[in-house]
């Protein structure tokens, strides 16, 4: 019984340890196991809190399992197994301790059943990952680590401010129902919502993860805004405010994706809109919602994992990224693009792949609670999702023009990554009964009905249609090597530009007022001398050396001082 109380983040941590001071095979052979044996151990634990103790009075509990926690520790389990399998090339020690050492991390974020051991896995989370942005080792990617960084810790803070807060307002830590009564609900909420990438609070991650290394990045798509996902389904179902906040996180990605080059940044887009279906599903809060958002993150750990392994092996092989650079590798990656096709297909709930199985749940829930309008903007951003990234991404990458780029398959233990991750796709997608097993609640629920398949089936045709004509007519957004920014604009351009300005006029004003005072200095020594000419003058009489001395001191410290502070 006592294997029971281990902790399942417990062997991440461990492992990252023992990956520090190992080298070569024993490193890999560690860190594959430990998913795997840490997995299987997750399975033999039955619901309940399985590591508590007191701590200034209240009871902290590290370790509580639930359903809703199981299916989140089970994702990242598979999530940390698929990302190793793909990063067993890499002889970075840097990246390979920070990658056991976040997947521990967020791992340990779904089973704290207290406030305080979630803000401690939060900010670990934060410290952890960025490492996978720095490793890098690009200009680029260290000053968007260090934007990266700053927003995370800044979400921590304000969970800790809201977590004191709520002690105080209602004696206890445990981490279960918040909603928004009192300001210690909207602080929590607020540090939820900065991870979860809330409209105007989403652009660390458009910004960072495609900076990130190849394998890292993998990583970062599978973690932190699930471990979002799970807070706000934790703390905040049901709450009507999501719905509102998450239909807008799935519509207006689609317009910035269309238009980007970036090919792993038009994914990080896409997870934001995938992370707005999530979020609309908390928001509606009924059994099946939930469900359908609890199965979309799930789901979407994979897809989006198989589909950024897909642009990472292109970018690994080809050194580009580019829609504008890449096209024509299908001829020489002919296995990554089945791959990636496989990946596109999911994330565009295709019939007979997971995201279909997953994505009509909330679509049903929102009809079901009178959500009429909600049901119609998640419409529109699933066309818009086939169309940036069931589409764009493997046209683009892999069938758009002839780039004259001739390169092999990524080595093979990315290969295999991508058709696990691939394998899944489509299990899930024939056989959904085996994930609705996992979830929290038990709705009978059935997505291969007539009219799902028939309204999917119909929507991806047109949408596809769509793409076809504009792509023809020339009228889709040409791929152009630019940088786009969206809101990030503010402290990217506008914040910086607007210092810059004020600092600017406050130095002239400054130089101008020394300048008026040493001006006015001389003029006030001028007429001294001339009413003080001749035998009479003050300045004219004989002094002693002492008070010359006193003149020359006051003179030179008058003119250090002046110095000093221009």
């Amino acid at each position: 019984m006592w294997m029971l109380e281990i902790p399942p983040f417990l062997p991440f941590f461990i492992s990252a340890v023992i990956a520090a001071v190992s080298r070569g095979s024993l490193r890999n052979v560690i860190m594959l196991a430990t998913p795997v044996l840490s997995g299987l151990h997750l399975l033999m634990v039955p619901d309940g809190i399985h590591l508590q103790f007191d701590f200034l009075g209240y009871q902290l509990i590290p370790y509580r399992v639930d359903k809703l926690s199981l299916i989140f520790g089970y994702a990242f389990h598979i999530a940390a197994f698929i990302a190793i399998v793909y990063s067993l090339h890499v002889r970075d020690t840097l990246q390979q301790v920070a990658a056991m050492m976040y997947a521990g991390s967020a791992i340990g974020a779904v089973f704290a059943g207290d406030l305080l051991s979630l803000f401690v896995f939060w900010e670990l989370l934060a410290f952890t990952s960025v490492f996978l942005i720095w490793a890098r080792r690009t200009q680029r990617s260290y000053t968007a680590g260090m934007r990266y960084l700053i927003i995370q810790v800044l979400s921590g803070i304000i969970l800790l401010v809201g977590t004191l807060f709520y002690a105080a307002e209602n004696d206890t830590l445990a981490f279960s129902f918040i909603g928004l009564e009192g300001i210690a609900g909207w602080l929590i909420f607020i540090s939820f919502g900065i991870k979860c990438a809330f409209p105007l609070v989403h652009n660390w991650l458009t910004d960072a993860y495609p900076e990130a290394t190849v394998t890292g990045t993998v990583f970062l798509s599978a973690f932190t805004t699930k471990v979002a996902v799970y807070a706000l389904a934790r703390g905040y179902p049901g709450t009507e405010l999501l719905v509102y906040i998450g239909a807008v996180m799935t519509c207006f990605p689609i317009f910035f994706a269309v238009i980007e080059n970036d090919l792993r940044r038009v994914l990080a887009y896409s997870l934001i809109n995938q992370v707005g279906f999530m979020v609309v599903g908390i928001g509606i809060g009924t059994a099946l919602a939930i469900n359908g958002a609890v199965s979309h993150a799930f789901n979407d750990v994979i897809f989006k994992g198989l589909l950024f392994m897909s642009m990472g092996a292109v970018l690994h092989m080809t050194g580009r990224i580019n829609g504008s650079d890449l096209g024509g590798l299908y001829k020489t990656m002919p296995k990554t693009t089945v791959l990636c096709i496989v990946g596109a297909a999911s994330i565009s709930a295709f019939p007979l792949f997971s995201g279909f199985v997953s994505k009509s749940m909330v679509m049903a829930a929102a009809l079901e609670n009178g959500y009429d309008w909600i049901w119609l903007m998640l419409l529109f951003a699933s066309a818009g999702v086939f169309h940036h990234a069931g589409i764009k991404i493997p046209y683009f990458a892999f069938f758009a023009h002839d780039s004259g780029i001739r390169v092999s398959d990524p080595p093979n233990n990315m290969l295999l990554a991508m058709l696990i991750a691939a394998g899944l796709c489509i299990g899930i997608g024939i056989y959904p009964a085996a994930l609705y097993s996992l979830l929290p609640y038990d709705t009978g629920y059935n997505p291969y009905d007539a009219t799902h398949v028939l309204a999917q089936t119909q929507l991806l045709f047109f949408s596809a249609l769509a793409f076809v004509w504009l792509n023809l007519r020339g009228m889709y957004p040409p791929e152009l090597r630019s940088t786009n920014l969206d809101f990030d604009w503010i402290y990217r351009r506008a914040a910086p530009n607007a210092l810059q300005s004020i600092f600017s006029f406050i130095s002239k004003v400054d130089t101008a007022l020394r300048q008026m005072f040493l001006v006015k200095l001389d003029q006030f020594l001028a007429r001294s001398e001339e009413r003080n000419e001749g035998t009479s003058g003050l300045l004219s009489r004989t002094y002693p050396a002492g008070s010359m001395v006193m003149w020359v001191a006051v003179i030179l410290a008058t003119y250090l001082f002046l110095s000093f502070i221009h």
